[in-house]
């Protein structure tokens, strides 16, 4: 297919292996230290021959498990959504940036490989993005995130409320108060008996999503309510109303139309627990939690 064809005329420096490992991008992680104790496929997402963040990719799922990023204060106009997919995980040796959904046909190990536009049309799911445009800066940065590589199915009660409320929330707090570098991941819980998939059975879809920062340099003049909140706090959103409540209790006061969408704010600490809970394995987010005991004074 077309796509393929930039292999034969690609640079060599633009043609390595951008899936496969998280060396190409580990700035992406506090200390250069990707999230441990999950297993997937890593994507160092890049985007007109720039790394742009990082994503932990299921292949048997065909959505990623968490991706993350370096924070930086939003500006501009949110860019339009020109989909795109990832060619190495159909062909391991094509070009390494990711690129935009042809009007046309597919080549079937796209399709194969990686959710595609069809999985979602006309799906009760909206394409939730793990690491949101909302957190960037830059034009790039911000188009970058619209790789289907990058979304999970997220119901649109959590993705157009309390979620968004959430990524509106930590803008606001790594803008305002974070005076270093903000580093995020955001990732994904699956259903723990049994799997819950997109029409034909492609796409898996989770039942809760987590986010956590770490910003070890923050401001001196924090609001009292925030003061636990720093070097590092976390959250789990519900993705299905009918999920029970023992991960996140539901607000009955709570808006109709959002209600069972609920967002429960959390340590990192509890967070982790319950990862460990749902994958069966310890699971570390932040490299010594995000602490400050570790730097040299």
């Amino acid at each position: 297919m077309g796509f393929t064809l930039l292999t034969l005329t690609c640079f060599w420096s633009l043609c390595l292996a951008d899936v496969g490992e998280f060396t190409p991008c580990l700035q992406f992680f506090y200390k250069s230290w990707p999230p441990k104790g999950l297993q997937g496929t890593p994507i160092c997402q890049r985007y007109e021959n720039i790394y742009h963040f990082a994503t932990l990719y299921s292949r048997p799922r065909r959505s990623p498990w968490f991706s993350g990023y370096v924070f930086t204060q939003p500006y501009g106009k949110r860019p339009s959504s020109n989909w795109k997919f990832e060619p190495q995980l159909a062909y391991s040796k094509d070009n390494g940036n990711m690129i935009p959904f042809p009007p046309g046909p597919l080549d079937q190990n796209v399709v194969e490989s990686q959710a595609v536009e069809h999985d979602y049309i006309n799906s009760s799911y909206t394409r939730g993005h793990l690491n949101p445009s909302l957190h960037h800066h830059d034009h790039e940065d911000r188009s970058s995130t619209f790789t289907l590589t990058n979304t999970v199915p997220q119901t649109h009660g959590s993705n157009s409320g309390p979620w968004a409320d959430l990524e509106k929330h930590v803008n606001h707090t790594m803008s305002s108060y974070c005076l270093g570098e903000a580093f995020i991941v955001t990732g994904i819980i699956p259903y723990q008996k049994e799997e819950h998939w997109l029409k034909d059975h492609r796409v898996a879809v989770p039942e809760y999503l987590w986010s956590a920062y770490c910003c070890l340099d923050s401001s001196k003049s924090l609001p009292g309510n925030l003061t636990e909140m720093f070097p590092t706090y976390a959250a789990i959103g519900r993705n299905d109303p009918n999920s029970t409540e023992e991960i996140v209790p539901v607000d009955r006061g709570a808006h109709k139309d959002i209600l069972g969408y609920d967002v429960r704010r959390m340590p990192l600490d509890t967070l982790e627990m319950y990862l460990k809970e749902r994958f069966g394995s310890v699971v570390s987010v932040f490299y010594e939690k995000c602490s400050k005991l570790h730097l040299v004074i």
